[in-house]
C-alpha cells in the first residue's frame, strides 16, 4: 500500500533529531536490540518497541531506504523518508532504572526539539504500554499522554534544545508479564550547536550552522510578587524579555506550557495573556489559607521559532497567610472585615460622593504607607476650587495605583456609617483604619459593593483580575481548555511535569 511522504509524524517512537542508547536487557549489546530484531529467548517474554519517524521527502526514497536505522547510521539522508528504530523491551529490562546512561561519542543529529516524541508497540505485537516516564538531565519530567488501547504514547510538552532525556518504558506482553527497557537521547542545543560533554566538536558550532544565542538573547521570564507572605488575593505575573504576539497562538500556547505552577493544596488556576509580554496566574477562586505556591519556567531550551529559543530564569516560591476579606457596602456605610470565613470587625465608613463615587468590585491590597500626603490636583480637582483638598493622612492602605486608599479619616467621623462624604477613597476613625492597618497585608482582598462607581478594571489600576468570570479568564490562555471534570477522558495524562 502507498505511503504519503510529508511531516506527518507515524504511530512510531519519534526522537527527533535525537541520539538514542538503550539499557540492554543481560547478556546482549545494545546494537542487537537496535538491529532486525532478533526473537528474544524463549524462556523471557519481550515486546518490540518502534523508534522512528517520517520526514519529508520523495516516495521513491522508501525503495532504497531499509524499514530501520541502526543507530550509528541513523543520519539525514542516510535511511531516506522512512525512519524506524526497533528497541526489544524485556522482562528483566523491566526491572531496569538508570537515571542517566551514557550517551557515548556518537554524533547527535540535526532536530526540532520542539517535535514530539512517540512510543509505540510494533503493529505486529501483542501487548500494551502501561508506564512511560521521561525525565531531563535535570530530573524534570516531561509531560506525556497514553492512547486509550495501550498501544502509543507521546509528549504533551515539548522536548527542550541541547538536553539529555531518559526515558524508561514499562509495558505488557501478549500473555499480561511485565516487561521494560530503559533508553537515553540527547537534542541539539540551540541553533545546531552540540552540547553533547562527549560529542568530539568541543560544542562549537557544527559547520555551516549559526552560533547559539547567547543567553542574553533567549526569551527569559520574570515572575512577581517577590518570595514572601501575602493574602489570598495575591497573582503570579510574568513578564517576559521579548514580546510574543498573538497572532502566533504556537509559541504562545509552548511558552504557557512551560510556565508551571504548583500549589500545596492544589487549586485550579490557568494563564491569561495580559499583553504580548505579560501573563497573569490566577486560581479559579482565591487562594485558600496557608497554600505554598511554586512557580517555575521550563522556558531554557525550549525553541519558539527558527532562531528563538528559552533561557534560564529564577523560579519563585510564596505562601498565602490567614484569608482576609474586607467588604464594605457602600450604602450600608460599612466595612465587614473577614479572617478565614469569620467575622472578626465591622467598621463604620464614608465612601464616595456624588461625582467621586469609589470604584465598585474586588481591589487587592497593594502596599500599606503610615502617612501619605494626599492632594486633589492628582486626582484632577484644581487648587482653588471647593473640591480641592491638601491633607496628611495616617495608616493608609492603597488599593489602586490611581490613589485609592483605605485610611484614616478623623475630619469625617460624624458622617461614617451615615453618609458617603470622600472623593473616592474609603475613610474611618483612626482607631479603625490603625486596626485595619495592621490587620491587612499586600494581597489581601478588599471589595466595595453598592457604591454605583465604575467597575475596578481586571489590569490597568492594580490587582483587579477577580473580577474577571472564569470563563472569560480561560479565553485569555493560549492553551485548550481543559475537560469538565465530568467529561470522561479517554486518554490519561502520564507524569505530568511537576
Amino acid at each position: 500500500m502507498a505511503m504519503s511522504w510529508t511531516k506527518t509524524w507515524s504511530t512510531v517512537a519519534a526522537v527527533t533529531g535525537a541520539l538514542l542508547a538503550v539499557a540492554a536487557a543481560p547478556g546482549r549489546g545494545p546494537e542487537g536490540d537496535l538491529g532486525q530484531g532478533p526473537a528474544a529467548p524463549p524462556q523471557e517474554a519481550a515486546v518490540t518497541l518502534l523508534v522512528g519517524r517520517q520526514v519529508e521527502g520523495e516516495e521513491g526514497d522508501r525503495a532504497a531506504a531499509p524499514g530501520w536505522c541502526p543507530v550509528r547510521t541513523f543520519h539525514a539522508g542516510e535511511c531516506g523518508s522512512w525512519r524506524e528504530q526497533r528497541i526489544l523491551a524485556t522482562a528483566r529490562g523491566a526491572a531496569t532504572v538508570l537515571w542517566n546512561p551514557a550517551v557515548g561519542r556518537a554524533d547527535t543529529l540535526p532536530t526540532d526539539p520542539g517535535g514530539p516524541l512517540e512510543i509505540a508497540l510494533a503493529r505486529s505485537e501483542a501487548g500494551r504500554l502501561t508506564d512511560v516516564t521521561v525525565r531531563d538531565g535535570h530530573g524534570r519530567h516531561l509531560a506525556g499522554e497514553l492512547g486509550p488501547d495501550g498501544g502509543r504514547w507521546h509528549n504533551t510538552e515539548p522536548l527542550r534544545a541541547g538536553e539529555a532525556y531518559t526515558v524508561q518504558v514499562g509495558a505488557q506482553d501478549g500473555n499480561g508479564t511485565p516487561v521494560g527497557v530503559t533508553m537515553a537521547f540527547r537534542t541539539t542545543s540551540p541553533a545546531g550547536r552540540d552540547a553533547g560533554p562527549d560529542d568530539g566538536k568541543g560544542g562549537q558550532a557544527a559547520e555551516g550552522s549559526e552560533a547559539a544565542p547567547a543567553p542574553s538573547e533567549r526569551l527569559t521570564v520574570e515572575f512577581g510578587p517577590r518570595p514572601g507572605t501575602y493574602g489570598a488575593g495575591e497573582i503570579v505575573t510574568a513578564s517576559l524579555s521579548h514580546p510574543l504576539p498573538a497572532d502566533d497562538p504556537d509559541a504562545r500556547a509552548r511558552l504557557e506550557q512551560a510556565l508551571q505552577v504548583t500549589s500545596e493544596p492544589h487549586v485550579e488556576g490557568a494563564w491569561h495573556w495580559v499583553d504580548d509580554s505579560t501573563l497573569h496566574f490566577r486560581p479559579r477562586t482565591y487562594w485558600p489559607a496557608h497554600t505554598v505556591v511554586s512557580v517555575r519556567s521550563g522556558l531554557d531550551g525550549v525553541q519558539f521559532g527558527d532562531h528563538d529559543y528559552g533561557g534560564p530564569s529564577e523560579p519563585l516560591e510564596f505562601t498565602v497567610a490567614d484569608r482576609i476579606e474586607a467588604v464594605t457596602d457602600s450604602a450600608a456605610h460599612e466595612m465587614t472585615v473577614r479572617r478565614n470565613g469569620r467575622v472578626i470587625r465591622t467598621i463604620p465608613v464614608t465612601t464616595g460622593k456624588a461625582g467621586f463615587l469609589t470604584r465598585s468590585g474586588v481591589k487587592v491590597v497593594l502596599g500599606k504607607e503610615y502617612k501619605v500626603r494626599m492632594r486633589g490636583d492628582t486626582v484632577g480637582i484644581k487648587k482653588g476650587t471647593k473640591e480641592f483638598y491638601d491633607l496628611p493622612v495616617f495608616y493608609a492602605t492603597r488599593v489602586t495605583w490611581s490613589g485609592e486608599y483605605v485610611h484614616a479619616a478623623p475630619w469625617s467621623v460624624e458622617a461614617q456609617g451615615e453618609e458617603n462624604v470622600s472623593h473616592g477613597c474609603t475613610g474611618m476613625s483612626t482607631a479603625d483604619a490603625a486596626w485595619f492597618f495592621e490587620t491587612v497585608r499586600e494581597g489581601d482582598i478588599v471589595e466595595v459593593v453598592n457604591s454605583g462607581g465604575a467597575k475596578m478594571p481586571p489590569f490597568e489600576n492594580g490587582i483587579g483580575d477577580w473580577n474577571m468570570d472564569w470563563p472569560t479568564w480561560l479565553a485569555g490562555s493560549a492553551l485548550p481548555p481543559a475537560p469538565h471534570p465530568d467529561t470522561p477522558v479517554p486518554a490519561p495524562r502520564l507524569h505530568p511535569t511537576a
